[in-house]
């Protein structure tokens, strides 16, 4: 029932997106062609890598991924640390930490074979209630009402759901709920990935192109001139800002120190230049020394360099210092062969930021 009171046909709207995503269907590298079966794993690969990530983003990642491990026992066989490199650039590392463990226990304990069923997907490392939903509907075409960000825009401008985000969301799982298929009906795979195509290209977040749209007709928020309105969001709490140093100790080849985040954490089990904590308040040059990796003359590099988490943004001054001799926990690496290790983004724009400093020298 939509809020005017106007009842909802929902077998006539399952019918009308499919016959527009017959037409219409996004070609991405792990969606089954029209009359392949879906591998559950691509399919689990792509729904891990895309949560939060666009798709646009993971493409040349996920076929990289797939060349170089094309099956749960390839990736289960992997060193970590090869993985934790090729994804590197795609952000919050635990999924790929995840990711790999996933496949070990698929691998070495199912038989490298994945659960079909919602319980036995959940007990996998990484898998939580959506990845569930749509490893259930698009690999093994089982019912399953999959919502993403794309989803809940739908559901909100189909229903005209005024409610703000993120509160709304109970709400809006709720409605698609209502419109998922039952098994009976078949092609639960195609009706999630349908609806997906839909809010990703048609009901887009912003300009709506309700001209083009399946449910036009249906939709409460386009019959009442607010569809580019919804769905509403709650306003944002700024961002804090975060302040570290980072050490560049580079020896005379040229090498220069890197050592392992611990493994839990944001960035775990990454690897980083040393540095300090990051913190709000700051720190002063003798407090930010007592981190550093070596008792030397560090000078601080011009600039700082600036990242941007998702629930923070962060300010890295960097204090660059060349070592004769010494050890320290860690490892020793050439800049050119800083991409065989696992650098965070924002560890790659602290090479940069320190490479460029010293050719400008």
């Amino acid at each position: 029932m939509r809020e005017d009171g106007r009842r909802i046909d929902a077998a006539a709207l399952r019918r009308a997106l499919l016959a527009w995503y017959d037409r219409h269907r996004r070609r991405m590298p792990w969606r089954a062609r029209p009359g392949e079966a879906p591998d559950p794993y691509r399919v689990w690969l792509s729904e891990i890598m895309l949560q939060q990530t666009t798709v646009a983003a993971v493409g040349p990642y996920f076929e990289a991924f797939i060349a170089r491990w094309p099956t749960v026992r390839d990736l289960a066989a992997a060193n970590r640390d090869d993985v934790l490199t090729a994804w590197a650039g795609l952000g919050y590392y635990a999924r790929a930490r995840n990711m790999h463990a996933c496949a070990r226990v698929v691998s070495d304990e199912l038989g490298g074979a994945f659960p079909s069923d919602e319980e036995g997907l959940r007990a996998l490392p990484g898998i939580g209630a959506y990845t569930a939903a749509a490893i259930r509907a698009i690999a093994f075409d089982a019912p399953a009402s999959v919502v993403d960000g794309n989803v809940e825009r739908v559901m909100a401008r189909l229903f005209a759901v005024e409610d703000a985000l993120p509160a709304a969301k109970p709400r809006l799982a709720a409605l698609a709920a209502t419109l998922a298929p039952a098994a009976r009906e078949g092609r639960p795979g195609d009706y999630a990935q349908a609806l997906m195509d839909l809010g990703a290209t048609i009901c887009a977040p912003r300009s709506p192109a309700c001209a083009l749209c399946p449910w036009t007709e249906d939709c409460a928020a386009c019959a009442a001139g607010i569809a580019a309105e919804l769905p509403r969001r709650a306003a944002k709490k700024p961002r804090p800002v975060r302040f570290g140093v980072a050490f560049w100790a580079e020896r005379a080849d040229g090498a220069v120190l890197l050592r392992r985040r611990a493994d839990k954490g944001l960035l775990g089990g990454m690897m980083e230049f040393p540095g300090t904590d990051w913190r709000e308040d700051g720190w002063t040059a003798a407090g930010a020394l007592k981190a550093a990796p070596f008792k030397t003359e560090w000078r601080a590099l011009p600039g700082a360099v600036q990242h941007t988490f998702t629930h923070f943004h962060l300010e890295l001054t960097v204090m660059a210092a060349r070592i004769e001799g010494g050890v320290a926990d860690g490892v020793w690496a050439l800049p050119d062969a800083f991409g065989d290790h696992a650098l965070p983004s924002v560890m790659r724009k602290v090479a940069k930021h320190a490479l460029l400093a010293g050719a400008e020298k």
